[in-house]
């Protein structure tokens, strides 16, 4: 179900035009989809399974080689030949190669980052960076009351941003919010010690940016649309307005 992008105004006032719209190119965005039936489609709004692969594969490769030889050209080699592999793939089957293309230029900066510092564990501080700057985002958002879970799942819904206007809609997408804060900052709380420990803990840093990349990202995302749930009521008038 593609989000509508244009929702009727309540109560005769007109909507936030300027503000709406940007939330609904940024649902648009996101990936994030759902079933016929309303539950979220975790597979789906993580690529599916070539974007899951395309997302775990070349640090996968990356770790194993690096267990093996213990030296980083290989690895990093191996690992953009693997990234640039599902480019070639979409490209071939006329799919959109854009998040495969953001795959190869991700690996491409670790890895020259670790190529420059000559360390391992510097392969992994761009996702860092990255997550980092996703927990900020994400925190400012409910800071100045557009929560980005409500932003997404809202048109998901197909309530628009109109969830801002009932008080325990707003606390339920807040709350969302919070669970993906709480996904990225536990990656940090467990990946940064391991970055700490320098050559010792790349093995274990690799194979848990492994663990809570994908998986945990789904497990987030699930629990953020439960407990976001309209109660029966309201979905019913969601689904009215559709």
């Amino acid at each position: 179900m593609e989000p509508e992008s244009r929702p009727p105004a309540e109560g005769g006032r007109e909507r936030e035009p300027g503000v709406a719209d940007l939330a609904a190119a940024y649902a648009a965005k996101a990936g994030l989809h759902r079933h016929d039936d309303g539950r979220i489609d975790v597979l789906r709004s993580a690529g599916g399974i070539r974007g899951v692969l395309e997302s775990i594969l070349p640090g996968l490769v990356f770790l194993v080689a690096f267990t093996i030889v213990r030296e980083l050209v290989l690895p990093i080699v191996l690992a953009i030949v693997v990234a640039a592999v599902f480019v070639v793939v979409r490209l071939a089957s006329r799919t959109t190669p854009t998040q495969a293309f953001a795959g190869v230029v991700g690996i491409a900066v670790s890895a020259a980052l670790a190529l420059f510092t000559g360390k391992a564990q510097d392969f992994y501080i761009t996702g860092f960076i990255t997550n980092a700057a996703y927990i900020v985002a994400l925190a400012v958002s409910v800071a100045v009351r557009w929560p980005l879970m409500g932003v997404v799942f809202g048109f998901l819904r197909n309530e628009g941003v109109h969830w801002r206007q009932d008080p325990q809609r707003a606390r339920q997408y807040r709350l969302g919010t919070w669970i993906m804060v709480a996904v990225l900052a536990l990656r940090l709380v467990v990946e940064v010690p391991l970055y700490l420990m320098g050559d010792a803990g790349v093995v274990a840093l690799g194979a848990m940016r492994l663990i809570l990349g994908v998986p945990l990202y789904a497990l987030g995302i699930w629990l953020a649309w439960l407990v976001s749930r309209p109660l029966p009521g309201a979905e019913r008038a969601d689904d009215a307005r559709a």
